[in-house]
């Protein structure tokens, strides 16, 4: 066979294969349909629970049964997704109206994970049951082959709410999510019944019955104002807070107690809630916190803080809201595949899309119904003749020699070949002509049939039959009849199934925290060799001020609203406020610099460290493994960002030293090769900190400079060199930029 090559450029075979992907994902995978609000593995999970016989009302079974039979019948992606969205379905603190009725741990609203899928049951619930699956049978909507053409599953569920909507979703696809809140069903199917009775309504209107999103979580939606212009474009965010409520605690405390928290905060949200308060006194953000307990149970959620007498809850409330995930944004992107395609719908074009598909389920369901009505009534009334002119049924029966032979006389009145009693009796049977479906009822039917109450009771079932068929035809041919029925339908669903409210709508103003002012003092801060740091107070400093000086690497006074200055080789500098340090006593560890700064002990060393005030008030000197030096006015460092560059380096090169220029009439570079030059600091020039500086000494091939001494008019200071000591007042002042002199001692 010749073979046939076929040319293509290689970026059109990937821009089809990631499309053809991503439509995958978003269609089969990712998006809710907007006709019953489910993504193709819920859709498939309940039917196979369906399938299964697990209903509402019969035994639980195992939830690997149900995933095992899924997975390998419909959905074959894994059994975790297919549980993952079984445990959600059961979960009512996540569904407004839980979809699966659960047995065993399913998980719960602080995080803690369901049970394995051996462990756990489940059967429908039974709104599930009665709203989502009841009319399968009555052909409502279009079946199509499984992954391996074996079985065969519905496109849809017959949902006769609107539960995109009520339950809400979130999904993500390739390039695109979706994320819409759960909404209240009475509201919802009153909002539905509204818009069938006048489909023009805006959204405005609707929003009469449709207040806002309703989280099973409750909580205060606090934007109410801008709902309308998210329902009407299908985006935008929903602002909800936690509801708190005030409590008198023991010795004269007050209790903020948190009731219910913002739907965002189910799972490790809960946890993080906690620390962020246990955090918010550590760095004493506050100091009204006495204790923080989660006392939630399966009664309902119940955060308690304990806080001091005379702390203004009004203001500490704020803070929560302002620090914490106590008010939190929940992103609304209502995306659903409508007509195939996804599509952001808005308030408006998710009512549309549900009544046309209830109607359109409506229509199929009454014409199936009307059919098998008609069908019924047939075989009635072929059973009614029958009795009528039974004798001659019975001559018929008798003298036929097989079963063909007596249905071709009741149907098409060939009496050839049958024996009867009369030729009046022959004639008669030649003129009955019953239909296919009415001849085989006639031969199959039972004796007892003729029975005097059983004729009356067939009468009677052809009467209800007859009326039935009027009113399907009734509901198929009139719109105001469909339309009344579906309402009907509605309504009983939401006498049935509604529940209160539990998210308060409404305006609220920004929370506004006022800080109160702290009073400032002077602290004293330590860090020793290691890197540990503290402050602790100024009496306990000055009597220890011998040991300080020992033992830690870095110590000054400082005002405990002030920042710590660290600089590093690489040219940062690092700022830590005060506040974001322990208090401590001298015997205390302190915490890891960089447990509170971005500075980071792997990659980087320190090589000063001072106050912000400090530095303000003077000059700073800065010197590098390559010699540049500058003097900076310390005024630059004063930044409110925790980490910026404090100098510019020439590639490959750090910084040596850095020291405040206070006092200093010189300076002396050492260098790895022993040279050492002192010139007067007034040589160096004053730049800014976003330049390099200017060379302060020759060195010579790889050589480098290994330390910088500072010195003022009078001092004397001796270092140990070569193992002798070396008088550094002694050397002789020369100028800056040159190679120095090299000692040998």
């Amino acid at each position: 066979m010749e073979e046939k090559l076929i040319r293509s450029e290689y970026s059109e075979i990937m821009q089809k294969s990631y499309i053809d992907y991503a439509m995958s994902v978003i269609v089969a995978r990712a998006l809710p349909d907007i006709r019953d609000g489910l993504k193709p593995v819920q859709r498939r999970t309940l039917y196979d629970m369906y399938e299964l016989g697990i209903r509402y009302d019969r035994p639980y079974r195992k939830s690997a049964r149900i995933v095992g039979d899924t997975m390998g019948k419909y959905h074959p992606h894994g059994d975790s997704s297919i549980y993952d969205s079984l445990v959600v379905m059961t979960q009512d603190f996540k569904k407004a109206v839980p979809l699966v009725d659960g047995h065993g741990n399913f998980g719960n609203i602080e995080g803690d994970g369901a049970a394995a899928m051996r462990y756990t049951e489940a059967r429908l619930a039974h709104i599930t049951q009665e709203n989502f699956l009841a009319d399968l049978d009555k052909d409502v909507v279009d079946f199509i082959p499984n992954f391996d053409e074996t079985e065969r599953e519905p496109t849809v569920l017959p949902v006769k709410i609107p539960n995109f909507l009520i339950n809400g979703s979130e999904g993500i696809a390739v390039g695109m999510a979706t994320s819409t809140p759960p909404h209240n069903l009475a509201e919802v199917i009153d909002a539905e019944i509204a818009y069938m009775q006048n489909p023009e309504m805006n959204t405005k209107q609707l929003m009469k019955y449709i207040k806002g999103p309703d989280f099973p979580t409750g909580g205060i939606v606090i934007n109410k104002d801008e709902l309308r212009a998210i329902y009407e474009t299908g985006q935008g965010k929903v602002r909800v807070r936690g509801k708190v409520e005030v409590e008198k605690g023991k010795a004269g405390h007050i209790n903020l107690v948190i009731t219910e928290i913002p739907y965002t905060m189910i799972g490790a949200g809960i946890g993080k809630f906690l620390s962020d308060v246990a955090e918010l006194a550590e760095k004493k953000i506050t100091n009204d916190i006495v204790d923080i307990s989660n006392q939630s149970s399966k009664e309902g959620i119940r955060i308690v803080i304990e806080l001091k007498k005379d702390t203004d809850v009004e203001n500490f409330t704020n803070l929560l809201y302002k620090k914490t995930k106590l008010e939190d944004t929940f992103g609304v992107n209502m995306l659903a595949i409508c007509d195939g395609r996804p599509e952001t719908m808005s308030l408006q074009g998710i009512m549309k899309a549900v009544v046309d598909f209830q109607f359109e389920t409506a229509r199929r369901k009454y014409t199936t119904l009307l059919h098998k009505e008609q069908d019924k009534k047939e075989i009635q009334e072929g059973l009614i003749k029958a009795c009528n002119v039974i004798d001659i049924v019975i001559e018929i029966l008798r003298g036929s020699k097989d079963r063909p032979m007596a249905k071709d006389c009741l149907v098409n009145g060939n009496t050839e070949g049958i024996r009867f009693k009369s030729e009046a009796s022959r004639a008669m049977a030649a003129q009955l002509l019953f239909t296919e479906r009415q001849a085989d009822a006639i031969l199959e039917m039972r004796l007892y049939k003729l029975i005097g109450l059983e004729l009356d009771a067939l009468v009677k079932e052809h009467e209800d039959t007859i009326a039935k068929i009027y009113r399907y035809e009734d509901i198929l041919e009139d719109h105001e009849s469909m339309s009344l029925v579906i309402q009907n339908e509605l309504s009983d669903i939401r006498k049935k199934y509604s529940v209160k409210r539990r998210t308060v709508i409404d305006n609220l103003e920004d929370a506004v925290y006022e800080e109160k002012p702290v009073e400032e003092i002077d602290v004293a801060f330590i860090m020793d060799r290691f890197g540990y740091a503290k402050t602790i107070d100024v009496t306990t400093y000055e009597k220890n001020l011998e040991t300080i000086k020992t033992d830690f690497r870095y110590s000054f006074i400082m005002k405990n609203t002030g920042k710590v200055c660290i600089f590093t080789a690489k040219g940062n500098l690092h700022t830590i406020k005060a506040m974001d340090l322990p208090a401590g006593r001298m015997r205390d560890k302190g915490v890891p610099i960089d447990n509170v700064s971005d500075f980071d002990t792997t990659s980087d060393q320190i090589v000063y460290v001072a106050s912000q005030s400090s530095l303000n008030l003077y000059r700073i000197m800065f010197v590098t493994k390559q010699a540049n030096t500058k003097i900076v006015d310390g005024g630059e460092f004063d930044v409110s960002r925790r980490t910026v560059a404090a100098t510019k380096l020439a590639d490959g090169d750090e910084v040596v030293s850095v020291h405040e220029v206070h006092e200093i009439s010189t300076v002396v570079f050492q260098s790895e090769a022993g040279f050492f030059l002192r010139f007067n600091v007034t040589e160096i020039p004053e730049k800014k900190k976003s330049a390099v500086g200017v060379r302060g000494m020759r060195l010579g091939s790889k050589d480098f400079v290994r330390d910088v001494y500072y010195l003022g008019e009078a001092d004397t200071q001796t270092i140990e060199h070569n193992g002798k000591g070396l008088q550094l007042d002694h050397l002789k002042i020369t100028s800056r930029d040159t190679k120095g002199t090299k000692v040998r001692l």
